[in-house]
């Protein structure tokens, strides 16, 4: 992992340059409750994540684009475990470690095992994955590679999804690569006291 080797190119605000806009964004996008989370300066308040808090350079920006990330990762219309399935090979693809090592912690939530996390780096020629998982991991790799999905993964996942996860899929995958661009150009870095050590590495190779 090259989570801590390097300072990031664009740190974090430090919390007590956090303004009026920076609150306000961060309340458009979480309850209350996590919002005090986030600003609490007790000595066993959990850090808020960096991914969400280096955004704060641009509170108009962070505000909305949280509150609709938020309702992928909580109120989808996909399952949970297709999801984070689609978001590993995205950091797979785009050699994000900082999404990897989220979302394999966040995957366990949904029972994506450590066998899953490896088989990720086959893509859709893992024999682990059920027919829908492989044509959601088949159109994953098109959209990253082509913008488009093709033709006979599109017809096989209309016959598995409805119409709104089949828009979601792909916001999904659109969503977390571009992620993946701002965590890699932004050289986000994990939270301190996370332990990137309990989590598969991400594979080598994931241009390919």
């Amino acid at each position: 992992m090259n989570d801590g080797g390097h300072a990031p190119r664009l740190a974090p605000p430090p919390r007590e340059d956090w303004n009026d806009d920076v609150l306000g964004a961060l309340r458009r996008a979480f309850p209350e409750s996590v919002v005090q989370r986030f600003v609490s300066t007790a000595p066993d308040a959990p850090p808020a994540p960096n991914g969400v808090t280096t955004l704060l350079h641009h509170p108009a920006l962070a505000g909305s684009w949280l509150a609709y990330n938020n309702v992928l990762l909580w109120q989808p219309a996909l399952e949970h475990r297709h999801r984070e399935l689609m978001v590993l090979r995205v950091a797979y693809r785009t050699t994000s470690d900082y999404e990897w090592v989220q979302h394999v912690k966040l995957g366990e939530r949904y029972g994506i095992t450590r066998d899953d996390v490896e088989a990720v780096a086959n893509g859709a020629g893992s024999e682990r994955w059920s027919p829908l998982e492989r044509d959601l991991l088949a159109a994953t790799d098109q959209l990253i590679d082509g913008y488009r999905i093709d033709d006979g993964t599109w017809r096989r996942l209309a016959e598995q999804l409805d119409e709104r996860q089949l828009v979601e899929l792909v916001f999904v995958v659109g969503t977390y690569t571009c992620l993946a661009m701002a965590f890699n150009s932004f050289g986000v870095q994990l939270e301190p006291g996370a332990d990137a050590g309990s989590v598969p590495p991400r594979p080598s190779g994931a241009t390919e």
